[in-house]
């Protein structure tokens, strides 16, 4: 994605990503964690705000820290990262509320022609299918994969 983006850090298995949230509310860290599923090379993408005190993500958190654009596009820029590391991988993403994932499916619809340049993309619809994705249509989760693994149209 072409917008501003927050610099990330990844541990050395590229699984985990940190930032920094700056914005009206202050200075919140934020965490990207990749976890592999029971599907072969299928992981699932969890993110929110760190906690210190826990050492876990509260993806259920509303920041509300002025800068959620800027937010998205560094999650979607460890997506970048990731599939570098792991280029077989399929990623699910899910929002841990159905506002969430109507975001999620909002941030891809605006940059999908960028998206779609390396990435395809199926959504998970109301008859429990996963189609490609289509503007306009209503998802409940997204599964995002490099077209060089065999899905190019």
């Amino acid at each position: 994605m072409k917008h501003n983006k927050y610099i990330s850090r990844a541990n050395d298995s590229f699984l985990l990503y940190q930032f920094t949230s700056e914005g009206t509310k202050g200075s919140v860290r934020k965490q990207v964690i990749y976890s592999a599923t029971s599907a072969e090379n299928i992981y699932n993408l969890a993110f929110g705000d760190y906690d210190p005190l826990t050492k876990t993500i509260d993806d259920f958190s509303i920041t509300d820290n002025g800068d959620s654009f800027k937010v998205l596009a560094t999650v979607a820029s460890t997506v970048i990262t990731f599939t570098e590391r792991y280029p077989k991988a399929w990623i699910l993403v899910m929002g841990s509320t159905p506002s969430r994932t109507r975001l999620y499916r909002m941030g891809i619809t605006n940059n999908l022609a960028e998206i779609s340049e390396d990435f395809a993309i199926f959504g998970y619809n109301c008859e429990r299918q996963w189609v490609r994705f289509a503007i306009g249509e209503g998802y409940d989760a997204f599964l995002i994969t490099k077209k060089e693994n065999g899905h190019t149209s």
